[in-house]
């Protein structure tokens, strides 16, 4: 088992930052891919970012220019930095890992973070 434990959210300002972090702990392997999710309000589950082993990275439109994932490999622990934030922004923020478990690709999901972007 996997486990990912998300923080960091909270209320800010339009056009302001706020850092996520999300720590894994479990059964860790290789390869992975790992990322973030966002869920507003009545609408669906959307990718914000997602990150193979290797380091390639895929950021939503939405989100490019403005948003920065990184990796602390050696403590397992996940960032994204969140810059320019906009009130569309706001949501609920999960991390996610996939990786191989007992031959098939398994997904793992942080508990989510609440990110209100509001004057």
């Amino acid at each position: 088992q996997v486990q990912l434990v998300e923080s960091g959210g909270g209320l800010v300002q339009p056009g302001g930052s706020l850092k996520l972090s999300c720590a894994a702990s479990g059964t860790i392997a290789n390869p992975y891919t790992t990322g973030w999710f966002r869920q507003a309000p009545g609408k669906q589950r959307e990718l914000v970012v997602s990150i193979t082993y290797s380091g390639s990275a895929n950021y939503a439109d939405s989100v490019k220019g403005r948003f920065t994932l990184s990796r602390d490999n050696a403590n397992n622990t996940m960032y994204l930095q969140m810059n320019s934030l906009k009130p569309e922004d706001t949501a609920v923020y999960y991390c996610y890992r996939r990786q191989i478990v007992r031959g098939s690709w398994t997904d793992y999901w942080g508990q989510g973070t609440q990110v209100t972007v509001s004057s």
